[in-house]
């Protein structure tokens, strides 16, 4: 049986056999962007700038030879700078404070060593602080598959660029689930780094953070099979074959899943007959303390990113919108003796989630309880609804893979931290 290259090694076999350039792709991306119902995946678009960098890449004999993303479309979260472009960070605050960038920032840097070609700057849910894709200030991110239908966030437009197809791969974060909740909603994968990753490879200068502790970045793209690849270009992250053992994989306890929508569980039971039918063996585990983790994420994130946009602000948080302008003032007004001891339950919490890993090789479970985020809807409670599904693992630092399934539903598979080129290898084969 003929196995159809994924849609990466599609588009490499094209350029590699002259039967495509980079400029072509680049023109074929142009042509799909922005095609969601509010106009607004991209903030930033220039498409004579794209054709530029397309014609550099097609031009560059050592970027052809080298470059792990030759002449690829991608598209770049709106919180890294990208010179001659403003950096908003979602918010029309900084779109009319910033002034053009005078340099890219690492990740758009290393992108362009790649010989990625970027596309434009993405949408995103105001300063990343948000998990649905809801922005007063240009709009919510709406499905370009379905306009009743939001996105999630905060890598809203990244997602929605690659379900359109104006890139192939798009930069994402992921503080809280910023890229496995809208990868999940969206039907697409999504790869989320080991906290840690992008400092060591040096990738956060001219980037705008919301939380340092939790902040990671990765990937939004259509194919498991892709992952790998992708983590080279971004990360430098050497392939791996995955071993051929008899994998333990501990399945989060059914009592949790107790607010999981038919779509979702659907999907877990699915995923756990296709892992038994590989050989997998799968046993539950009960995480415990699971629900106490938004109460020592939030203060933290909240502090830090409140300290992250005092000096522009001047501390007057209402030139964001609500309800992060709350978010933001509540974070300021928290001491330093209260930050310490929601780090010192975090230290605590991230060594029990690391003895799971002596029974286990993987974890799996939602990464949301919602398939669906209908747009215009309340989502007042969505957030706490979601966040309880991705933040343990934010505040463990682990790397995730989000699987997609049909309908919205997509699931985590977790790994130890550090061990992303294992899981990346092992999510290839699960397409």
């Amino acid at each position: 049986m003929t196995i159809e290259p994924s849609p990466l090694q599609q588009l490499r076999q094209r350029l590699r056999s002259g039967g495509a350039t980079p400029r072509q792709f680049a023109e074929e991306a142009l042509g799909r962007a922005n095609r969601n119902a509010g106009r607004n995946i991209y903030l930033s678009l220039n498409p004579e700038w794209t054709l530029r960098e397309a014609q550099r890449v097609e031009q560059s004999e050592s970027i052809a030879e080298n470059g792990v993303l030759f002449g690829l479309p991608v598209s770049l979260k709106d919180c890294f700078d990208l010179r001659g472009f403003v950096t908003t960070a979602g918010t029309k605050f900084y779109a009319e404070r910033n002034a053009a960038a005078a340099a890219d920032s690492s990740v758009a840097a290393r992108l362009r060593e790649q010989g990625a070609v970027i596309v434009g700057k993405t949408h995103l849910h105001p300063l990343a602080y948000g998990i649905t894709g809801e922005n007063p200030d240009f709009g919510d991110c709406l499905q370009p598959s379905d306009a009743e239908l939001l996105t999630g966030g905060s890598s809203s437009g990244g997602a929605a660029s690659v379900q359109e197809g104006s890139a192939v791969a798009a930069i994402g974060t992921d503080t809280g689930g910023s890229i496995r909740v809208p990868a999940a909603l969206c039907g697409l994968a999504g790869y989320r780094a080991s906290i840690g990753l992008a400092w060591d490879r040096k990738l956060w200068s001219g980037g705008v953070h919301l939380s340092p502790t939790f902040d990671t970045l990765g990937w939004i793209f259509r194919d498991l099979r892709d992952g790998p690849l992708l983590a080279a270009g971004l990360f430098g992250l050497g392939g791996t074959q995955f071993p051929q053992t008899r994998l333990r994989i501990g399945v989060i306890a059914k009592q949790f899943l107790h607010d999981c929508d038919a779509t979702v569980a659907a999907a877990m039971q699915q995923c756990q007959e296709c892992l038994a039918a590989i050989g997998a063996e799968l046993s539950r585990f009960d995480p415990a303390d699971w629900d106490q983790a938004m109460s020592i994420y939030a203060p933290i994130q909240a502090s830090e990113a409140a300290a992250i946009h005092w000096k522009s602000t001047e501390g007057d948080f209402s030139v964001f919108p609500p309800p992060i302008d709350e978010r933001l003032a509540w974070g300021a007004s928290l001491g330093a003796e209260e930050i310490q001891r929601q780090r010192a339950r975090q230290a605590q919490f991230r060594e029990r989630m690391d003895t799971l890993f002596r029974e286990y090789d993987f974890l799996l479970l939602p990464c949301s309880p919602l398939s669906r985020l209908a747009a215009g809807a309340d989502h007042f409670e969505t957030r706490m609804k979601i966040l309880r599904y991705t933040v343990p693992l934010s505040l463990a630092g682990m790397p995730v893979v989000t699987l997609p399934f049909a309908g919205g539903a997509g699931l985590q598979m977790v790994a130890p931290r550090g061990e992303d080129a294992k899981l990346l290898a092992f999510a290839a084969t699960l397409r």
